[in-house]
């Protein structure tokens, strides 16, 4: 049986220079919280928008006890240090190089049934979403897209789910 992990479930995305963004958010995200659970990072087209940037999408999960409103304040920062600017009233619908939406807390492995359609309205992110619950609850899942590499330092993820296990005594 898995040990009790309660946190957040993040989807993550970036059509702006998204290679080096999505590295940059891992990275920032990786000061605040040193263990991250990644899905594959996949490329996607852009979904509800008038763009031809394909956006890279991962999902994570944070294992913390933070409040959602102290976690949501970390995202947005991250968002604003890469270039979003929060303020535009068109935000949702423009090219961005960083996008961080908390998508559900949860308890695993009590909710780790709980259908991704319930976790949020993206499909593009459940298969992702499928991805990661499996890793968290060590189960197989085979998911037919290929994911992307991308590298953080020395760290290779993107094309399989992963965990990133930061040594807050190195540098």
């Amino acid at each position: 049986m898995s040990q009790v992990q309660s946190g957040y479930l993040l989807g993550i995305g970036s059509n702006i220079e998204p290679y080096n963004n999505i590295e940059q958010i891992i990275r920032l995200l990786l000061k605040h919280y040193p263990l991250l659970s990644l899905s594959r990072v996949l490329e996607i087209p852009p979904i509800g928008m008038n763009s031809q940037r394909d956006f890279l999408n991962v999902v994570v999960f944070i294992q913390t006890e933070q409040a959602e409103a102290d976690l949501k304040t970390i995202c947005n920062m991250i968002e604003v240090q890469l270039g979003r600017d929060r303020n535009d009233p068109a935000r949702k619908t423009k090219d961005r190089p960083a996008d961080l939406d908390i998508l559900t807390k949860i308890q695993l492995p009590e909710e780790a049934e709980r259908p991704a359609h319930l976790i949020t309205d993206e499909y593009f992110l459940y298969p992702l979403l499928d991805e990661i619950i499996a890793h968290l609850m060590d189960k197989p899942f085979e998911l037919q897209q290929a994911g992307v590499e991308i590298s953080v330092n020395n760290l290779t993820f993107g094309q399989t789910a992963t965990t990133i296990n930061r040594n807050a005594s190195t540098r």
